[in-house]
């Protein structure tokens, strides 16, 4: 690291702390040539590579933006919101790897989703996995109504959900 006063190629970490929920490095230094202070950050860098081949890097706020219009008019509040997108994150850093398929970020977002809201799921389920007729939305609902925990018999109230 390069001191930005004097240019001198070492220095001496002073004290470090996490910041961003642990997902950075906050450094301050000090230049033994010129004695002054200066602060540094680390992260770890995380590329999405989209269909198209372009890369950009990962953002916690696009995922944020594409659950929100998933879950428009839904009984979801914010801060269900920036937990489900910070799970996404985690899920995809957990990999290890430094770049990731937009397919991977999408299906991180799947389960997560479905826990929060069934109705959202489907909606980003109908388009990330590109549904085209009622035949896909009706495997969904068969694969939901499969897994759901407390599924009553048919013709019964179900005990999943109170609509109080």
């Amino acid at each position: 690291m390069h001191c930005p006063f004097c240019r001198n190629t070492d220095s001496r970490v002073v004290d470090s702390r996490l910041v961003d929920d642990g997902l950075v490095i906050r450094r301050r230094r000090l230049c033994p040539e010129c004695g002054r202070r200066f602060t540094t950050t680390e992260s770890s860098s995380l590329t999405v590579i989209k269909r198209s081949g372009v890369t950009e890097p990962f953002s916690r706020t696009k995922v944020l933006v594409g659950v929100r219009k998933a879950c428009q008019g839904r009984p979801v509040d914010e801060d269900a919101l920036a937990l489900l997108a910070q799970q996404v994150e985690e899920a995809v850093r957990s990999t290890g790897q430094a770049e990731i398929d937009a397919h991977e970020v999408g299906l991180a977002v799947l389960a997560p989703l479905r826990a929060l809201d069934e109705v959202a799921y489907l909606r980003f389920a109908s388009v990330y996995q590109n549904f085209e007729t009622l035949e896909d939305f009706e495997a969904a609902i068969a694969l939901l109504r499969l897994d759901e925990p407390t599924a009553a018999p048919p013709g019964e109230p179900s005990l999943a959900r109170t609509t109080d």
